[in-house]
């Protein structure tokens, strides 16, 4: 969900259509309004608890939650690593069976459904929400209840070449669609790049891109106050037409492969803009090779009325089956400390969802990530539905059609808006 968004999106949403062809496409039986969130018991945490994290994270955390051991003596963290494409199934047989583990790391999508099955615990009194992003802390509510923490972040800016961008008369970064857009076009007709900026033709995984620019015009995906989808609004419409002008004035290429070239088209230059994660800076700088940290730098995304993007990451959650519920939540406590968020972030490269952990000279003093940083404090996250998987594939089908085939946005929108009305929220 963090490194490969396109992969981890694709294995979800085999996962929901799966679970929807089962019938569990209109929700659970579980919760469905607000819950009262119980306190958890003082002083130190005690006993075993048991935790299922996926990919890198979960081979890292053992390490980590020594350090919980080690400062509550007695305690013992059982750390279970799970594969990805194979957690999703895990956790919904687990949940079914009445075998969930005390706390896991959960995929941000897949919140609205877990919550809804029943399954999850309100986030305790003991945790201090207003700590994390926004539109991190976001993640985890359902309902207007929290359950569970943002544990980590990413969020998607702009890379740009900016010894390409200085060629094409561009010194400093644009902060408006029309100035993004601009540059871009500059970037092919006086640096000599193939293409301005590449943005993804549709296909799985598309409205990660699309959604930035839709955000930073003010759109807001849902509508009823909050318990419907709202896909064909007019901002919608503004920011995919936007979206798909750069197809259609060939400043994007509308036939770009399927398996991304996104490395070695910026290190070269025939690709000199691209929007994407704080692990492409890594990737990128080991591509272009020596001092090719300082031909690029990274902007926020520009702004029609304000700039946001996409947030991302995994939340921590406490199962309501968990055995040992105090240390459970104390442990996702601890790991949500700043010190201990810095500690992770230098383990795991994983951006701390605590506002306050990016004081941290480990990650001020670089200026690429500090910016980051700075689009996190508006960033947003998809509506928690429980079908939100299953109705961004027709979001990411119908953006194929208007990048490559020049469908019209409107037409599209109410195809999308159709599709999501007819599955519903699942709520």
């Amino acid at each position: 969900m963090r490194r490969t968004p396109a992969i981890a999106v694709a294995t979800l949403t085999v996962a929901t259509l799966s679970m929807a062809a089962c019938g569990r496409d209109s929700g659970g039986s579980g919760s469905s309004s607000s819950e009262t969130a119980k306190s958890v018991g003082s002083g130190k945490a005690s006993g075993a608890i048991t935790v299922w994290a996926m990919g890198a994270e979960g081979e890292k955390l053992p390490a980590l939650a020594k350090d919980f051991e080690a400062a509550n003596p007695g305690v013992k963290v059982n750390v279970t690593a799970i594969p990805w494409d194979s957690a999703h199934d895990k956790f919904t047989t687990a949940i079914t069976a009445n075998t969930t583990p005390d706390a896991a790391m959960v995929g941000t999508t897949w919140m609205g459904e877990f919550a809804g099955q029943g399954a999850l615990d309100p986030t305790p009194p003991l945790i201090d929400k207003s700590q994390f992003f926004e539109g991190a802390q976001k993640t985890t509510e359902v309902n207007g209840t929290s359950y569970g923490v943002p544990w980590y972040v990413e969020t998607r800016l702009v890379y740009y070449r900016t010894d390409l961008a200085k060629k094409a008369g561009i010194t400093t970064a644009p902060t408006d669609w029309e100035g993004l857009k601009a540059m871009a076009k500059a970037m092919q007709t006086k640096a000599g790049a193939k293409w301005g900026i590449g943005l993804q033709a549709g296909g799985t995984g598309s409205w990660q891109s699309v959604m930035p620019f839709a955000w930073s015009d003010g759109a807001d995906l849902t509508k009823g106050g909050g318990k419907a989808y709202n896909f064909d609004s007019p901002q919608m419409l503004e920011a995919v037409k936007y979206y798909q002008s750069y197809f259609t004035d060939g400043i994007s290429d509308k036939a770009a492969p399927a398996t991304p070239t996104t490395e070695p088209d910026f290190a070269s230059g025939k690709v000199p803009m691209f929007i994407s994660g704080p692990w492409e800076m890594s990737a990128v700088e080991k591509v272009g090779g020596a001092g090719f940290k300082n031909k690029y730098d990274v902007m926020q995304i520009p702004a029609k009325t304000k700039s946001s993007s996409f947030v991302g990451g995994s939340d921590l959650v406490v199962f309501k089956k968990a055995k040992n519920r105090d240390t459970a939540w104390k442990f996702v406590q601890w790991l949500s400390d700043p010190k201990v968020q810095v500690k992770w972030y230098q383990s795991s490269t994983d951006l701390p969802s605590v506002k306050s952990a990016w004081d941290d000279p480990a990650l001020s003093a670089d200026q690429k990530l500090a910016k980051f940083g700075k689009q996190l404090e508006t960033a947003q996250a998809p509506p928690s539905f429980a079908t939100w998987e299953q109705v961004v594939t027709s979001f990411d089908t119908q953006m194929e059609k208007v990048t490559k085939q020049g469908a019209d946005p409107a037409a599209a929108l109410k195809a999308v808006q159709q599709q999501a009305e007819s599955i519903g929220t699942g709520q």
